[in-house]
């Protein structure tokens, strides 16, 4: 069981969950946002979300074995305590449920056409991982996207299919805040993608992989990742300075677990040089994304308070 959820990458599932939970209810529920999903229907969304996630990170590790044999061994699972054959089968299951889930969704709101999200996004992850990851940039780009898509999907299917004339307005307010918390995971797993990219720069070289580290070198990909990590801490600071500034308690809160860490990333990589630093590097803007989630509660306990 270990084995499995370790495969399907639960940490990281359970982020999206998490995320989406408090988009719904931290966010849209506490304010009286018009929604077209009740508490099962948001639970359904979730349930297909991680299945196709799921998928998509088995398929990923399925055509990572040469390269995951040379970056960390000790993490290799697909060939080792889980046949090649299994997985396989799991990534058909995990695709099916999630897909078949996203169809019933589909039609529960009225929007039959939003079923192809599903599809597409099902289709992106077996691409990137049998093609795009190889890529020069694009399989950063796409797997980003996707990530971002995760977050806008409660958007999507929470406020589109009841958006009137009347509610127009406030709807795609609400919208706007959700598309902007996807742009953030956006931006924050590109800089993830590419410093992974520098972690795993042997074990790709060997495996025949494009990835930018290995077409302009380490210390040149550094550098644009240095480049790269400027965007979000320059967003996110206007962002506090024109909305937050009254708010004392949610600025101090993006300035010392969003900006600071962020700061801390650009800092940190004028030093990096081993496969240990960039794996520090990795990690933090994870938990970066992590405290973003997180963010989310300042909606709710303002209008509590």
């Amino acid at each position: 069981m270990l084995n499995l959820l370790n495969l399907i990458r639960w940490k990281n599932l359970l982020m999206i969950a998490l995320a989406q939970l408090l988009l719904k209810y931290a966010l849209l529920e506490p304010f009286g946002v018009a929604t077209s999903l009740d508490g099962f229907g948001i639970f359904l969304l979730i349930f297909a979300t991680i299945c196709i996630a799921a998928a998509g990170n088995i398929i990923n590790d399925i055509y990572d074995v040469e390269t995951d044999f040379v970056n960390k061994p000790h993490k290799l699972i697909v060939g080792n305590s889980i046949s090649e054959k299994t997985a396989y089968n799991l990534f058909i299951i995990f695709n099916i449920i999630g897909v078949g889930v996203g169809f019933y969704i589909s039609h529960l709101v009225g929007k039959s056409p939003f079923f192809s999200l599903f599809v597409i996004i099902s289709a992106l992850l077996y691409v990137y991982a049998t093609y795009l990851k190889r890529t020069l940039l694009i399989g950063n780009i796409v797997i980003s996207i996707l990530v971002g898509l995760s977050v806008l999907i409660v958007g999507i299917f929470e406020l589109l299919p009841v958006l009137t004339l009347e509610n127009r307005a406030i709807q795609l307010t609400f919208f706007k805040i959700i598309l902007d918390y996807a742009m953030f995971a956006f931006l924050l797993n590109l800089l993830r993608e590419i410093a992974k990219d520098l972690e795993d720069i042997d074990g790709d070289y060997k495996a025949g992989m494009n990835t930018l580290p290995i077409a302009i070198g380490r210390d040149r990909t550094t550098k644009v990742l240095f480049v790269l990590s400027i965007i979000p801490i320059f967003l996110i600071i206007y962002y506090v300075v024109n909305s937050l500034y009254t708010d004392i308690f949610a600025a101090g809160y993006y300035i010392f677990f969003i900006i600071g860490p962020l700061i801390f990333t650009s800092i940190k990589l004028f030093s990096a040089k081993t496969k240990k630093d960039y794996h520090f590097i990795s990690d933090l803007l994870k938990l970066v994304m992590f405290f973003g989630v997180l963010s989310l509660l300042i909606y709710y306990f303002n209008l509590k308070a």
